[in-house]
């Protein structure tokens, strides 16, 4: 690579799109994760611990929220990490089902346009540094200029087997149904739209996320 690139990564809920993103930096020489999914996650997870009615979030510009939660992105270990009003967010807040399923909700009613200024400025300065990988939804609309877009699709059930490792005491019925209905949001919104140099990669057949990831591998250069 004589220049650095940006890769943006999305695809169906539970296709285990944040571990390949991990796990490309094992590849990737010079290489930092931008999880965007989290910021949205963080606003999200802000909304509810601040109380903020519903009603107040129709059409609601995010980064207004972003700079009311005083949202700051921080590269930690080669990764992304997110802090509201000096507080880093843990890893096991953003990704709770309560707050998964809300993520959706918001990202669907919301305004976020600017927001996508926020996370492509992001992206410009860490370009001048790092190749970035960019994890996260609409990535192809928030930065144009990516130099691969990967969307990343499973079988339903598969997905169903991977999420019940991370979901504790709930039955596979009730993932199934948590993983469709975030799907008919996220279509919804107009977030698994592809383009003509979108790279499509089924990872169903994948038996580890090594085996996805190189998967994946296959199609940078």
């Amino acid at each position: 690579m004589e220049k650095n690139i940006v890769i943006g990564i999305e695809g169906l809920v539970g296709c285990g799109k944040t571990s390949i993103c991990q796990n490309l930096l094992n590849y990737i020489p010079n290489s930092i994760v931008l999880h965007a999914g989290n910021i949205y996650r963080a606003i999200t997870f802000q909304i509810a611990k601040e109380k903020i009615p519903k009603d107040e979030l129709k059409n609601i510009d995010l980064s207004e929220l972003f700079k009311k939660f005083e949202i700051e992105i921080k590269i930690e270990k080669k990764e992304s990490a997110v802090y509201a009003h000096g507080q880093k967010i843990e890893e096991t807040d953003l990704q709770s089902l309560e707050n998964s399923i809300a993520v959706s909700k918001v990202s669907n009613i919301a305004n976020n346009s600017n927001a996508y200024k926020i996370v492509k400025h992001y992206i410009d300065n860490y370009k001048k540094e790092y190749n970035v990988i960019f994890s996260g939804r609409d990535t192809k609309n928030i930065y144009p200029e990516l130099d691969y877009h990967i969307f990343i699709t499973a079988d339903l059930d598969k997905r169903v087997e991977w999420k019940k490792s991370q979901y504790k005491n709930i039955t596979s019925e009730e993932i199934k149904e948590n993983i469709y209905q975030r799907d008919l949001l996220q279509e919804k919104s107009g977030y698994y739209k592809k383009y003509k140099d979108t790279i499509t990669v089924d990872v169903s057949s994948s038996n580890s996320i090594e085996e996805s990831t190189k998967m994946v591998l296959k199609y940078i250069k």
